[in-house]
């Protein structure tokens, strides 16, 4: 059975929101209500309601401070404004502030119905539209692939081209942003998907040892060495072989992958026969591989016998529209191995996970929501379940001062520098600027307004 809309009313008048209790009732929906803007940002932070109906003229807090609060943690949410004719110029700024729409006491029941279909159907529509934007990912067969930023998209793009081929292939990214999953998926939607897939660490294993375990020794190679071992490179025959963190080879078996590369073919450590081999390489580092050249630690030659695609994988931090997607997929996965029903995250708490910056990624990320999960006592994950995260929350403070000298920017000038950058990258728009700043819109638009930006 299809769980009902929940709206939540708030108006300080009893009799005119029992009406609209018992009209929305009959309609269908599940009503909360609140009798003035306070409560209602509390239960708006505590439970994601599908549609908002708020009066604008209440005694303590009014519906347009409610507005502004409710849309700094939830700007996703619908917000109806009720008022009377004589405030119509403040239910204008409303919709400035972010409402859907404002109507004019006494209601017209007709107009309330199709205000709130339209409002509904909207919202439905960007929550289709955001699973039609990751149609891509759902053909490219991958169950942990999610992301519908423009970052991911691009590199959903890429990989599905380069899969197909037998081209090397270098990913690059931070630790935490999901490299190897990302090696993977590539080898399983690719020709040699029955094959194997192999994956080695080289930054987990000796130099000695590292040798022996690419390319396998020859029984009494050295001491311990009591039989015949194959290498990875020969348990990856037909199939794919990882290279994870490739840049802490050392020169000496730089040398030698270069020539398996270049020639296709390995010899065992203490043996003479050479050995064809036929194996995809897909090759991972955290490190600038140019900075590496620079400095004397990795072959020029190396690298460009890796970097025939190269795959960088963005950081969590600059692709923060991921994160509700990829925390519902945490959510789900990890309530069901613990046996819980959890239904969501608080308001509160998302826009929280919006703004930290993960620091290691989609692996803090998945940690962060299993802990969670497995602390929760409610059906709706809060704040309190990620107080261990949140160790270098953002801040809405000024820009850090820079030290005194002649050819220093100054403050503003750096500030306005760095809202200009948020602005285009966000192509132009001011709510996801400001979250990238991790700022509130109404912060960026004075921040505007004094900068002349507007």
């Amino acid at each position: 059975m299809k769980a009902k809309n929940t709206i939540l009313v708030v108006d300080d008048d009893l009799a005119h929101r029992t009406m609209l209790r018992t009209l929305l009732d009959g309609w269908g929906y599940e009503v909360a209500e609140a009798d003035d803007g306070g409560k209602a940002i509390e239960a708006a932070s505590q439970k994601p309601f599908d549609l908002i109906l708020m009066d604008i003229r209440m005694l303590k807090v009014s519906g347009l401070e409610a507005l502004a609060e409710i849309k700094r943690f939830n700007p996703a949410i619908p917000v109806i404004i009720m008022t009377a004719y004589a405030s119509v110029e403040t239910a204008v700024k409303a919709i400035k502030e972010g409402a859907y729409d404002y109507l004019t006491k006494p209601l017209d029941f007709d107009e309330l119905k199709l205000t709130i279909e339209r409002a509904m159907e909207h919202s439905r529509l960007k929550e289709e539209n955001r699973y039609l934007r990751e149609s891509l990912a759902a053909k490219f067969d991958s169950k942990t692939l999610i992301g519908h930023s423009p970052a991911m998209t691009r590199l959903i793009e890429t990989m599905v081209q380069v899969a197909p081929s037998e081209a090397t292939v270098l990913i690059t990214g931070e630790s935490g942003t999901g490299k190897e999953m990302i090696a993977g998926a590539i080898h399983f939607n690719s020709l040699r998907k029955n094959g194997p897939f192999v994956k080695i660490n080289c930054a987990a294993i000796t130099e000695t040892l590292l040798e022996s375990e690419l390319f396998g020794h020859e029984k009494g190679a050295f001491t311990g060495a009591d039989k015949r071992k194959e290498g990875k490179f020969r348990q990856a025959e037909g199939g794919t072989l990882f290279l994870d963190e490739v840049s802490e080879m050392s020169p000496a078996m730089q040398v030698k992958l270069l020539r398996v590369l270049q020639e296709r073919e390995i010899t065992r450590v203490g043996g003479d026969d050479v050995i064809k081999v036929d194996v995809r390489v897909i090759a991972a580092t955290n490190k600038d591989l140019m900075r590496e050249i620079e400095a004397r630690r990795f072959r020029d030659d190396l690298y460009y016998r890796l970097n025939v695609v190269t795959l960088n994988v963005p950081p969590l931090r600059e692709r923060r529209e991921d994160i509700p997607l990829i925390a519902r997929h945490f959510l789900t996965l990890f309530a069901k191995k613990n046996h819980k029903s959890i239904k969501g995250f608080t308001p509160q708490a998302m826009d929280r996970l919006l703004k930290y910056n993960w620091p290691g990624n989609v692996r803090e990320l998945m940690n962060a929501i299993e802990r969670g999960v497995v602390l929760s006592r409610s059906e709706y994950l809060g704040e309190e379940e990620f107080t261990l995260v949140f160790r270098a929350e953002p801040q809405e403070k000024e820009m850090p001062v820079q030290q005194i000298g002649a050819a220093e920017p100054s403050l503003e000038s750096v500030e306005k520098e760095t809202i200009l950058k948020a602005l285009e990258t966000a192509s132009g728009n001011k709510s996801e600027a400001a979250r990238r700043l991790g700022i509130t819109r109404r912060t960026l638009h004075l921040k505007l307004k004094k900068y002349g930006m507007m």
